[in-house]
């Protein structure tokens, strides 16, 4: 073979030989003579159109070997400004719980503790499956984090105390007995008077116990943040008292006189169920008490949203049965002392139509609890008034419903049915409302012993 045939066939080099023009050729492209010599590179500094290598480029060190990116970031940390671009890096980084605690500031700045972080961000819709996006397990985790993170600068707010012993705070328990004292005197009073002297004792009174109803509602269990208006309650109150007797009157094409305070006169009056109500005040201010303290002490020990609801429904529906149960049995004994009908249905409906309003209010949910009151005695008023507009000539349809529910269930279906569909509506909102956080974290513990 000639040798002239082996120069012309390109090939890699493939000993330790001399690196000749052919073999620089063959891997870059480039003349031997372009390339710069090993001290010309060692001598010049890399000017303004050439680059320096790259971080991921692998280098030669001063003793001739390789030199890898982890190295270099270790070298680069042991300067000042390799520091300083690590620090940027870092800092650059998104941090989806200071971005929360951020959108929720005034909340995280105001509470004491972090139940009532946890109840905030419950209200606005933050669940245990968003708080697992921010890498906490649930909302209570998640709360722990943010109000640790909150800069303060004076001590922090110690946590609610346990409650006190039921004996620490007897005033509520005073203001709570005040009605049921105050109306069996009025009853008594109108049992033992005649005339100008029963009207008198009945304005008295009558005047005697709202006020009484005032001061419970402002003080211990009972008592709510905001102000309500008590008008549609003395409404449903009233019509316990008067509402039944003038719906027989009407049937009857009456009244033709005013009430003279007893059963059996041509307006009748139904003292017990109304003397029965006063009597529940206070079991339903024990009530209340009881499920305030008790889900305040699942809330502590709760470590998670849909845990704390299950836990609390239960004792929700436990103080109303507790509640009705008790006002069954003050109906059964007022009635047999007053020698009146009991009067369950009617009695037993608007019972639990005002507990459960009363219980809505003072958990922060006020609207909901006076709407459905206002419903419920505007249709009591207008089962009224459709009986006495069906007097009007042509209009004797309008009386029809009423006097058809009458006829099945009696006088008292109308208040029975109106304050049932109403305590029914109030229940389940109420199982809604009252088993979130949001609803007992704004409540101190000892809320009723004021």
């Amino acid at each position: 073979m000639s040798g002239l045939g082996e120069l012309d066939r390109p090939e890699t080099p493939r000993s330790p030989g001399a690196w000749d023009e052919r073999s620089q050729r063959s891997l870059t492209g480039r003349p031997l003579a372009d390339r710069p010599s090993a001290v010309d590179a060692g001598a010049r500094e890399p000017g303004a159109g050439e680059r320096e290598p790259g971080r991921g480029e692998r280098e030669t060190g001063a003793v001739g070997r390789p030199v890898d990116a982890r190295e270099r970031d270790a070298s680069a940390w042991a300067s000042p400004g390799g520091r300083q671009a690590s620090a940027r890096t870092r800092r650059g980084v998104a941090d989806p719980v200071k971005a929360l605690m951020h959108r929720h500031r005034d909340l995280c700045e105001r509470a004491v503790d972090p139940l009532e972080i946890a109840a905030g961000l419950e209200a606005h819709g933050v669940t245990d499956r968003t708080a697992a996006r921010f890498r906490h397990r649930d909302v209570f985790s998640l709360a722990e984090e943010m109000y640790a993170r909150v800069p303060r600068d004076t001590e922090p707010t110690p946590r609610p105390a346990e409650p006190s012993p039921p004996g620490a705070g007897a005033t509520w328990v005073v203001y709570a007995l005040l009605p049921g004292v105050l109306c069996a005197a009025a009853v008594a009073g109108l049992r033992l008077t005649e005339g100008r002297p029963r009207l008198i004792t009945a304005a008295v009174g009558a005047l005697a116990l709202a006020l009484a109803l005032r001061a419970a509602l402002r003080r211990g269990p009972l008592s709510a943040p905001v102000r309500t208006s008590g008008t549609w309650t003395c409404w449903l109150i009233g019509y316990a008292l008067l509402g039944d007797g003038l719906l027989r009157t009407a049937l009857a094409g009456g009244p033709d006189a005013l009430p003279d305070g007893t059963a059996d006169g041509a307006w009748p009056v139904t003292a017990a169920p109304v003397l029965a109500l006063a009597l529940s005040c206070a079991p339903a201010a024990g009530c209340a008490h009881l499920f305030a303290v008790r889900a305040r002490r699942r809330l502590t020990a709760s470590r998670g949203l849909a845990d704390f609801s299950a836990s609390v429904r239960p004792l929700l529906l436990g103080a109303f049965a507790l509640y009705t149960g008790v006002l069954i049995a003050l109906l059964t004994i007022t009635g047999a002392v007053l020698d009146e009908p009991a009067a369950h249905p009617q009695a037993l409906t608007l019972g639990a139509l005002l507990l459960l309003a009363r219980l809505l209010t003072v958990h922060g949910h006020a609207h909901a609890a006076t709407l459905v009151l206002t419903v419920t005695a505007a249709a009591e008023g207008a089962a009224l008034a459709t009986l006495f507009a069906g007097r009007l000539p042509g209009c004797g349809f309008l009386a029809v419903p009423v006097e058809t529910l009458v006829a099945v269930c009696g006088p008292a279906g109308v208040p029975a049915v109106a304050c049932g569909i109403g305590a029914l509506t109030l229940l389940v909102h109420a199982s809604r409302r009252l088993t979130r956080a949001s609803a007992h974290a704004g409540t101190p513990s000892s809320e009723g012993l004021r």
